[in-house]
């Protein structure tokens, strides 16, 4: 079985028929759509790509379902600033839709599960931040005897997989702070995902939304417990096998569906992979990076100095994820007898190669505007309870007395590429 039935054969053991991905599927939307009701609420920024959105809207109303309020609202900024998230909650409250339609990006999306929580449930507890966490959702929804709308997500972008997952990231910029609402009541009931549309992508979202999805699938496998550890491995081999490959090619023949397909394909394998396990150090970090780069480049970044952290602990991953690495030329040097960090070391480089071969920066002190103040941002920001989940999924747990002592020098090898101010702890 070539890679990309493999993919398919995994996303389908994933999502059933809940999930209508590949080509020609917009047609999917409005099935969806009319199983909920007659009235969906639309919420779409439509200058990205009209005539999607126009395909999008005639699949709903050739399915006899009628557009609340009568338009396409607008939909989030890129990093789902919470002022976003408020007006979105508000188009809902007026409209009270039998369904919300979100098409866009991760930042679309994840404001649209967050705003569907607060028109829900706002005369309960109508401030964001009380649902930042794990499962707070479910609680008060159980508690209330509430319900959500049933949300339909029609992805734009091969990144985040936002469309299938419990996620949503949601931005207070007057803090500079990316925070993170976990729980399954809001995984989309449904999603589509034509990924046709994404050949409109820049070269800067396509390879953002690659080291994205590609941190999700490294994240998760490299705390992946014994009872998930062959299906993980099955997740990221795939995933990693497909973005690898095929991003450099991507950037370069950026109409081409097939290499668009792979990333796809890829990327949603990535959303597999989170709703198994958590990401962790990486993404931990870039959230406190929100207002100085993307979150894919933040993660795509941080990955290789948190796998020197993490290696000790993490040998039979590396020889997995190095062996990708090395099929597609980024890795040079045997690793068969390498272990510990040394094989770790081995990994990280094969990372930096890969991030340079599209032009994406390895080194914080590379981006434009930082300064030491975002080191001792995130330090600060991983001492929150409500970002704990992060740091209990690594494969060397941390907690707030440690962080100092060794996400601190994590964070300063990263500001310079020099990766032996990295500390190991014993494992």
């Amino acid at each position: 079985m070539n890679l990309k039935d493999r993919a398919r054969q995994l996303l389908k053991e994933f999502k059933g028929e809940t999930y209508a991905f590949g080509g020609n599927v917009i047609g999917a939307v409005g099935i969806y759509a009319a199983s909920f009701g007659k009235r969906a609420l639309v919420v779409s920024n439509t200058g990205s790509f009209p005539d999607f959105v126009q395909q999008v809207v005639q699949s709903v109303k050739s399915n006899g379902v009628e557009l609340a309020g009568g338009q396409v609202f607008k939909a989030a900024r890129p990093n789902a600033p919470k002022e976003d998230v408020l007006r979105i909650r508000d188009y809902i409250l007026n409209h009270q839709p039998d369904s919300i339609l979100a098409i866009g990006g991760g930042s679309v999306i994840d404001a649209v599960k967050a705003a569907n929580v607060l028109a829900a449930l706002g005369s309960i507890q109508p401030d964001i931040d009380y649902y930042f966490g794990t499962g707070l959702v479910t609680k008060v929804l159980e508690e209330s005897n509430q319900q959500l709308v049933p949300l339909i997500a029609v992805q734009t972008a091969s990144s985040s997989a936002a469309h299938l997952t419990k996620y949503s990231n949601i931005t207070d910029f007057l803090s500079g702070q990316k925070k993170l609402i976990v729980d399954e009541a809001i995984v989309p009931h449904r999603a589509v995902f034509d990924y046709g549309v994404t050949t409109s992508m820049s070269s800067d979202l396509t390879i953002d939304g690659a080291l994205d999805g590609m941190s999700h699938c490294l994240e998760v496998f490299y705390n992946a417990n014994d009872d998930q550890f062959e299906k993980v491995r099955d997740i990221t081999e795939t995933a990693l096998d497909l973005i690898i490959g095929n991003l450099k090619p991507a950037v370069e023949e950026p109409g081409n569906i097939e290499f668009r397909e792979a990333l796809g394909l890829g990327t949603d394998l990535g959303g597999y992979a989170i709703m198994i396990g958590g990401t962790n150090g990486a993404h931990l970090t870039s959230f406190s990076l929100v207002d100085l780069t993307s979150h894919g480049r933040a993660c795509g970044l941080l990955n290789p100095y948190y796998t020197v952290f993490f290696a000790p602990a993490i040998e039979e991953q590396l020889k997995v994820i190095g062996e990708i690495f090395a099929k597609h030329g980024y890795i040079k040097e045997p690793i068969g007898n390498l272990a510990g960090r040394h094989l770790g070391e081995a990994v990280a480089r094969g990372m930096f190669a890969f991030s340079e071969s599209v032009n994406s920066p390895t080194r914080l002190m590379d981006l434009p505007g930082f300064h030491a103040g975002f080191i001792e941002r995130a330090l600060a920001a991983a001492k929150d309870p409500q970002l704990d989940m992060k740091l209990k999924n690594m494969p060397v747990p941390l907690d707030s007395q440690s962080i100092d002592e060794y996400m601190g020098p994590i964070l300063w090898a990263a500001k310079t590429g020099d990766l032996s101010q990295i500390k190991n702890m014993e494992v």
